[in-house]
């Protein structure tokens, strides 16, 4: 199949299966008559494979590397090296859920202290303590 029909059945962006592709990730069985990269059905199998493992939050990169050092799928192989994979990607979820709750915290304190701003029932500006109005909202 070409490329094209490869991106229609998996829902994958052209663009995403090229680098897929000139990384190594899944391999072309050669080129059409009109230079189109051409896929055997396994081709499915491995897009859908780097769509649930980048569902489970691992990088390209990440997935290149098990790729590598796992060779022909090993499973013996592919298990450990995946479970340290998948600690690193929830490690990497945690601290992004702690940075959005310190955002999150910074809004609720920001509403906290300006709320009469932020109802339009105040007098004077008041943000930050900036005496200066912008241009845009006075």
């Amino acid at each position: 199949m070409t490329v094209g029909e490869l991106s229609r059945r998996t829902g994958v962006p052209i663009k995403a299966l090229r680098e897929y592709t000139d990384s190594g990730l899944i391999y072309t069985v050669g080129r059409s008559e009109s230079n189109y990269r051409l896929f055997t059905t396994d081709a499915l199998w491995c897009v859908q494979w780097i769509g649930q493992l980048r569902g489970l939050g691992l990088t390209l990169a990440e997935i290149r590397g098990l790729a590598r050092d796992c060779p022909q799928g090993n499973a013996e192989l592919i298990g450990p090296r995946l479970a340290d994979l998948l600690r690193t990607a929830r490690a990497r979820l945690d601290a992004r859920i702690a940075e959005l709750q310190r955002i999150r915290t910074r809004i609720d304190e920001f509403e906290a202290t300006h709320h009469a701003q932020l109802a339009g029932r105040a007098r004077s500006n008041g943000w930050a303590g900036e005496p200066r109005r912008c241009a845009d909202c006075a």
